[in-house]
């Protein structure tokens, strides 16, 4: 029994002295997948060692307020710690902060105050031909994806543009939407190679035509037309597939477009048709851990201009349906909205060919009761 008790010692006595080895977190450390835990000072060094792993890495803060015992964000240590680039912001100011149009009512509820904000301009469009140097990968307080800065190597002009993920500063992104450059083209002996056009211009943040984009290529910022920006999958993390591209094959094994459009799937399972002259970015959009931070306190979501949502049924009669009475009941009716319209069982999702065919009556208020005729 005194030899197991003087193994243990030994066995405690070389863990304290490993421990003293280690160094001290002393704020932050980087987490993934609950197994191993960085130092916030070797956070950035092994980013690409973190994406080899292809795990989750959140950042998680010591609790020494309640506010931070729950914070969890994403580890994104290569963004801009400066300002943004002001002759591409407006500044966010006025009524539209608060959910409110043009008349001054609230048309979005749950929404005011937060952190003053600027609107960064970003080209969805992406029609200026030629490279593009990427100055810095920034925040967007108006957007879940990050957005980087390019300067045109030809005029010196900025831009803002979406973030592809993985993209860093120094890299060097085209757009394609004006067609193939001659000096490109002549590097194929003057007839397009769709694998060599696929190999020289499907790269990571570039711009193409959905035409250009081979089958099975991810891509995001995805448009509907040819004369319009990207409206699909401009979200952080999301992603499209181009699954048809509607072509056939000649003779000599060379495939060419017969149809007018692209068919691309979404994250959502849906496959759409848009123009094959619509734009599209190699890639998936930036900011991919985004969906799994954890805010950690209420007041973080004020300095979002996010409000408090209230349960209907906490609510007194005249500001809910759901309101008033004893306890948590909403009166044995079906789930509305503040205005009385029904909320679930396929009001919203049903399809009817007569929109008026809904009306509201309002119960009597002697709940169907026949009143006695007394004399």
């Amino acid at each position: 029994m005194l030899q197991q008790r003087l193994q243990l010692s030994a066995v405690r006595r070389g863990l304290q002295a490993l421990s003293f080895n280690k160094p001290a977190v002393r704020f932050a450390s980087g987490q993934a997948n609950n197994i191993e835990a960085q130092t916030e000072s070797t956070a950035g060094n092994d980013e690409a060692a973190r994406r080899a792993k292809g795990g989750l890495f959140l950042r998680t803060y010591k609790p020494r307020t309640p506010g931070v015992r729950h914070l969890k964000r994403p580890i994104n240590d290569h963004l801009w710690k400066g300002r943004p680039y002001l002759p591409l912001t407006v500044p966010k100011k006025g009524q539209s902060r608060g959910g409110r149009n043009s008349t001054g009512r609230i048309t979005v509820r749950h929404r005011g105050g937060g952190a003053k904000r600027r609107l960064r301009n970003v080209d969805f469009e992406r029609k200026i031909p030629g490279p593009h140097l990427v100055d810095r990968i920034e925040y967007d307080p108006g957007r879940s994806a990050h957005i980087a800065l390019l300067t045109e190597k030809a005029t010196g002009k900025k831009s803002y543009i979406l973030a592809a993920d993985g993209l860093r500063a120094g890299d060097v992104v085209h757009s394609y939407r004006a067609g193939i450059p001659a000096k490109l083209l002549a590097s194929m002996g003057g007839i397009v190679d769709p694998g060599i056009l696929a190999s020289k211009t499907a790269f990571k943040g570039n711009c193409l035509p959905l035409h250009m984009v081979p089958v099975g290529t991810t891509v995001f910022a995805v448009g509907s037309s040819a004369s319009r920006g990207a409206v699909f999958c401009r979200s952080a993390g999301t992603h499209a597939v181009v699954v048809n591209k509607n072509e056939e094959t000649r003779d000599d094994g060379s495939k060419v477009m017969t149809g007018k459009y692209v068919e691309v799937r979404l994250q959502s399972g849906e496959v759409r048709r848009v123009s094959k002259d619509a734009c599209a970015t190699i890639g998936v959009a930036s900011n991919i851990h985004h969906g799994y931070r954890q805010l950690g306190k209420a007041g973080r979501s004020r300095w979002l201009g996010i409000r408090p949502t209230v349960r209907g049924v906490a609510m007194n009669k005249v500001d809910h349906p759901h309101g008033g009475g004893r306890g948590k009941s909403k009166s044995n009716r079906h789930p509305v909205t503040p205005w009385g319209r029904p909320t679930k069982s396929g009001y919203k999702t049903r399809r009817k060919h007569n929109v008026n065919a809904f009306v509201v009556t309002p119960r009597p208020r002697n709940h169907g009761k026949r009143r006695s005729n007394k004399a």
